[in-house]
């Protein structure tokens, strides 16, 4: 039986800026089909935007439309398909972008590389069991990246989904889906830096300052980069050692054993390859256009004995990581509320779209009633 969901669609990509007055975004009712085999239906309770939406509303990563936008996010279990037995209705969980099937080559090895057959649903905006559970009338609205969490409602694979506690705020689980997981273990499982080595963040948005939050927690000094004074003086706040624009960095003679780009650009790439120590690994997380191109000197990469890390989510396994970060939150070393810097209601996308191409923010969060009505 259909369910009727409020959600935003993106009607188009490409459109031109400001998102507020091209409008890309439509609200209204969607219709979800219940959850088929190895799915859950689950209510949305708080849903974050991410530089991945930005993306596909710019036109930079090409997605099929329409298609109901959103990745990151926590909620509450209210119904499942056969094969997710180990849920209850009721359950809080956390929504993460990469579902694993569990038997290709790439879930193999242990979140280094995304799986095969996760990946494929994720580009196609469908689910891992094929198609889309979204619809308005005759017309498929496609899934982003598995989770589609700018509605009431979301219907998602099992393996998208991370049970927490009912002690973890809807606001907090929802960073862990893609902030956390990506900044943090960037840092933890990327990077891996030993005890008391430093850590270099480059682009101190949601991802980035989820970075510098994980490693501040786990007794690393951190040099915080980006281009904006106010995002520096929140990561001096937040325990950032050093806090410093991109052009002043060179002069501080500062260069860490483990640098973390998180911006997403290639002259932040740049900047994390000069800030990486001899011996060090530089890692990437950011996201840039396609078209993007950096200079990089292999003989630097020789002399110095550089590695340069892709690492996509993290390099996480969720339900091995989000628990850990769960256990640091609780213990107060992992502040997660700080991560928020606005509350919006869906029919405020277009122009939370624009603060977030500005750099304005760190994360956005939707937060849904759940007397909503659907």
């Amino acid at each position: 039986m259909l369910v009727q969901v409020v959600g935003a669609v993106l009607e188009r990509s490409g459109a031109p800026a400001p998102f507020a007055s091209s409008r890309p975004f439509s609200v209204g009712p969607v219709d979800l089909d219940p959850p088929g085999p190895g799915e859950v239906l689950v209510r949305i309770e708080a849903a974050g935007l991410c530089h991945s939406d930005l993306s596909v509303v710019d036109g930079s990563r090409v997605r099929p439309t329409p298609m109901l936008l959103g990745h990151e996010a926590a909620g509450v279990v209210e119904a499942r398909g056969d094969g997710a037995d180990d849920l209850r209705e009721g359950d809080r969980v956390v929504l993460t972008f990469l579902p694993r099937c569990g038997t290709c080559p790439e879930c193999a090895t242990d979140g280094r590389l995304p799986c095969r057959v996760g990946t494929a649903a994720n580009v196609a905006g469908a689910l891992v069991g094929g198609g889309s559970r979204l619809h308005r009338g005759t017309q498929d609205v496609h899934h982003h990246l598995g989770v589609s969490a700018f509605a009431t409602h979301a219907v998602v694979d099992r393996t998208s989904v991370v049970r927490v506690d009912p002690d973890v705020p809807p606001e907090v689980a929802a960073l862990l889906g893609c902030a956390v997981l990506t900044g943090g273990g960037a840092v933890v499982n990327a990077g891996s830096p030993r005890p008391g080595e430093a850590v270099a963040v480059v682009g101190l948005g949601g991802v980035g300052t989820a970075a510098l939050l994980v490693a501040v927690a786990l007794g690393h000094e951190v040099v915080a980069v980006d281009t904006r004074p106010e995002k520096l003086a929140t990561a001096r706040r937040l325990g950032a050692t050093l806090a410093v624009q991109p052009d002043d960095l060179a002069a501080t003679g500062v260069r860490a054993p483990v640098v973390v780009e998180a911006a997403g650009s290639a002259r932040a790439f740049e900047t994390a390859l000069a800030a990486t120590a001899p011996g060090g690994t530089t890692v990437t997380v950011g996201l840039p256009a396609p078209t993007a191109r950096a200079s990089v000197s292999p003989l630097t990469l020789t002399a110095e004995a550089r590695t340069v890390v892709g690492s996509y989510l993290g390099s996480s396994v969720p339900a091995r990581d989000v628990p850990v970060y769960v256990d640091l939150w609780r213990a107060g070393r992992l502040p997660l509320e700080e991560l928020v810097s606005s509350r919006i209601a869906l029919t405020d996308l277009d122009l939370a779209m624009d603060r977030l191409a500005a750099g304005s923010e760190l994360r956005q969060l939707i937060t849904f009633d759940e007397r909503t009505p659907t």
